[in-house]
């Protein structure tokens, strides 16, 4: 399901778009359940050129794909005059409308030079990338058997609620010996849930431990040290955070929903680097269109989670191809 809404002058017209995108069963975190990604899809067309950005509205940052749509179709007509990405940072803060519009603005900028945006943004070309594959919260039994059916993947991200965390794990565990395992508790854990399970994860094999306690309670990591990891995802959108992040955390997850787009998220990407952390490429749930940007900076990361087509029910025409968990670059029919 769809509605489409148009705007447009002479030279370009913006065409605003939500979409429903069925999961393959539910994707459960400690915060709720969906059965569907709800997106919001910008398309810029100057000529015969088009170019697409995609983004999934987050209800825990005060977003809804009616907000989003708005922010975006009330630029109809700088962007008809020719609004510059540069210029959209100064407009829209961070958050889902302005990475669909940046992400739009750098598809049409690249069809219109004839160069890939890896180019113009000074990447180097993309390749292909290991990323995790997701297993939804459930029950420590229904976990096993997820990561049973998913053993021969190399990484896998398992989502964990504050009940029955450790018991989940050693079933996932016992069920995909081989797998790097990451935890994300989004949020639902406290300080002293997290003081008694990081060595009990660390001896299971836990590499990283995603966003633990409540974004509003970081200031209780400052100064600590633990057996595992520490990765910031809802604590993090822009550089503006990152000094206080890097005396918390270990990690940072950039996506470009937070971010507000590819353009920051480049930025974040070199100044997190610089400060010493690890970086997580990361995505919501969405089609390859919203992760084939992302792509342009995986191999730039220590850890991929764009695993998002794989967790729907179909995805877009020219999608991402994945052979198991190795992502191919994105094809330019898509996007850049």
């Amino acid at each position: 399901m769809s509605s489409r809404r148009r705007n447009s002058t002479a030279k370009r017209s913006l065409t605003v778009t939500t979409e429903r995108w069925p999961i393959a069963g539910r994707f459960v975190l400690s915060r709720g359940a969906k059965t569907e990604a709800e997106i919001v899809l910008a398309e810029i067309v100057e000529g015969e050129f088009r170019g697409r950005g995609e983004c999934v509205p987050y209800a825990r940052y005060g977003e809804s794909t009616q907000s989003v749509a708005r922010a975006i179709e009330a630029l109809a007509q700088p962007i008809a005059a020719g609004l510059s990405r540069s210029a959209l940072q100064d407009i829209l803060p961070p958050g889902a409308a302005r990475n669909a519009l940046d992400c739009a603005l750098l598809d049409l900028e690249a069809k219109l030079s004839r160069r890939p945006a890896h180019a113009l943004l000074g990447l180097p070309a993309p390749k292909p990338v290991i990323t995790a594959f997701t297993l939804s919260l459930d029950t420590p039994a229904a976990m096993g058997e997820a990561a049973a059916a998913a053993k021969d993947r190399p990484l896998l991200k398992l989502k964990l609620g504050p009940d029955a965390a450790l018991q989940a794990v050693r079933a996932v565990r016992a069920a995909a010996p081989q797998s790097r395992l990451i935890v994300d508790a989004n949020e639902a854990w406290s300080l002293a849930a997290l003081s008694a399970l990081a060595r009990p994860l660390q001896a299971l094999g836990v590499c990283l431990i995603e966003q633990p306690l409540p974004a509003k309670n970081d200031a209780a990591l400052e100064g600590q040290s633990w057996a595992v990891p520490l990765c910031a995802d809802e604590s993090l959108h822009s550089r503006q955070e990152l000094s206080a992040i890097a005396r918390r955390y270990q990690a940072v997850n950039i996506k470009l929903d937070k971010t507000g787009g590819l353009t920051e998220a480049v930025l974040l990407l070199n100044e997190a680097k610089s400060l010493g952390l690890t970086i997580m490429m990361g995505c919501m749930v969405a089609t390859s269109l919203a992760m084939a940007p992302a792509a342009l900076l995986a191999t730039q990361a220590d850890y991929v989670d764009l695993d998002g087509p794989l967790l729907l029910a179909r995805d877009r025409d020219h999608g991402i191809r994945y052979t198991g968990s190795l992502m191919a670059p994105p094809e330019p029919v898509l996007w850049g």
